[in-house]
């Protein structure tokens, strides 16, 4: 005998109460929790409740905490392939099973199977890879320079490479994503000088941004990447917006906005949901499942109730559950969802499916609230690693290849941060004090006029 029962067997006299229960039957609802047989005095209940229990509050928790095995084991993940594909201009009542599945495409040794495979070419399937690549290689070395003082703050995006890269690929230059951090995949894909991202990290003379933003806080709009905010959720809606200012221009633009699964417990994301199904905006809204936000895991913003995907159905949108390691059904699940949207479908609602291999951030530590080695058993594998076995697959790829890009993207992002160091690292150098009074005001006024002169500018 153990647990609650072995403490009942002791202690007979005592009503036993847990601080909540071990865990919950999701289909039920109903807490699954083991009792002693201990009888409880229900003296004190209202007439007509003497019988009834206790009520007891449920607090979720994560399925292991430092100290445990790393187990993925109530997870269930469908086979590559086994998600039925409709056709985009389907009736929203036509695809409500959706949120439920998985789509997936590539098997587990790497071959493209099922009907959502967007059977491309292998030159884009390279252009991804070198996307991902590079945004790991980038990540690796700005993290080490936060730990020797160069920049005051960073975020990786391991794990998650696969999201921003694909999609920016997706999509038009001309359309616009409303990021969260991890995006960076995003702006390799497209291109972006590099030099400028680290300038941006050290905030220093060259900073693109002029020392507006924190570190990795990016804008760029002629990348399609609109200026990312530390305020998580507050770009939702303006996905929405902007979109909804496209179709009311007769335009052919559409948005992309993206939110973590944590701050879908906040109201920013069901406004967004709300005018994205009323005006039947154009926009693809996804929600990055990596399954933590900062210490706080899924569950505690409804992932053990039912998938993110699914909280499409209440306002009429449909909603497509993706594996977010996956490049091709990535890009298969985006293509689908911006036909519908450039078709005046309106929007679709993306649970990206994935896992955050790092720490939340430069200031957070994982072992303090996850088992260690909990990202290597990730049963979607990783991203990187997943694209380099399909290419191989394909006889498109080989290790000799894939050593000499690895060795090219070092050599790239090291020449990045030693030009940027030139110009100075963190506290080194700064962008001009003038800068503050600019892209303010169209014309300056008085208060601005005096508050120049007393700074002597």
């Amino acid at each position: 005998m153990h647990g609650v029962a072995a403490i009942a067997e002791e202690r007979p006299n005592q009503v036993l109460r847990q601080p909540y229960p071990a865990n919950i039957d999701s289909r039920l609802g109903e807490p699954n929790v083991q009792r002693a047989q201990v009888p409880e005095d229900h003296s004190d209940r209202a007439p007509g409740r003497a019988n009834t229990p206790k009520l007891q509050l449920y607090v979720p928790t994560p399925p292991g905490r430092p100290g445990d095995e790393p187990s993925f084991s109530h997870l269930e993940i469908p086979a590559a392939g086994s998600m039925r594909r409709p056709d985009s201009a389907a009736a929203e009542s036509e695809l409500r099973d959706l949120p439920y599945g998985l789509i997936r495409v590539l098997d587990d040794v790497g071959r493209a199977v099922g009907p959502w495979n967007p059977r491309l070419n292998a030159d884009r399937l390279r252009e991804g890879l070198r996307a991902m690549m590079l945004t790991r290689t980038f990540d690796e070395r700005l993290f080490r320079m936060h730990r020797q003082g160069k920049t005051s703050f960073y975020m990786k995006s391991e794990g998650e490479e696969a999201i921003g890269a694909c999609q920016s690929m997706v999509l038009g230059r001309d359309d616009m994503a409303f990021p969260t951090y991890r995006m960076l995949s995003w702006l390799m894909a497209r291109n972006y000088p590099l030099v400028d991202l680290v300038n941006q990290i050290f905030s220093n003379a060259n900073d693109p941004l002029k020392g507006r933003q924190l570190p990795i806080l990016y804008s760029a709009r002629p990348y399609g990447f609109y200026s990312l905010s530390g305020n998580v959720g507050s770009r939702f809606g303006a996905a929405v917006g902007w979109a909804m200012a496209s179709a009311f221009k007769g335009d052919d633009k559409i948005a992309i906005g993206y939110i973590g699964e944590g701050t879908t417990a906040e109201g920013d994301f069901h406004e967004a949901l709300t005018f994205a199904s009323v005006y039947r905006a154009p926009v693809i809204l996804c929600v990055t499942n990596n399954q933590w936000a900062i210490s706080s895991f899924s569950g505690i913003a409804g992932g053990e109730a039912t998938t993110f995907a699914a909280k499409a159905l209440a306002y009429g949108l449909p909603g497509l559950r993706v594996d977010g390691n996956d490049f091709l059904a990535i890009w298969a699940a985006t293509e689908w969802a911006a036909e519908r949207a450039r078709n005046n479908r309106g929007a679709t609602l993306i649970e990206l499916f994935t896992y955050r291999a790092g720490g939340h951030s430069t200031s957070d530590d994982p072992g303090k609230y996850r088992p260690a080695g909990e990202a290597a058993k990730w049963p979607l594998g990783d991203p990187v690693d997943r694209l380099k076995t399909h290419l191989v697959a394909l006889g498109e790829w080989d290790e000799a290849r894939h050593e000499a890009l690895q060795a090219e993207l070092v050599e790239a992002v090291r020449a990045a941060v030693q030009e940027a160091e030139a110009v100075g690292s963190f506290g080194k150098s700064k962008p001009s004090v003038r800068e503050m009074f600019e892209g303010v005001f169209k014309e300056p006024d008085w208060r601005l006029i005096e508050q120049r002169r007393e700074l002597g500018i």
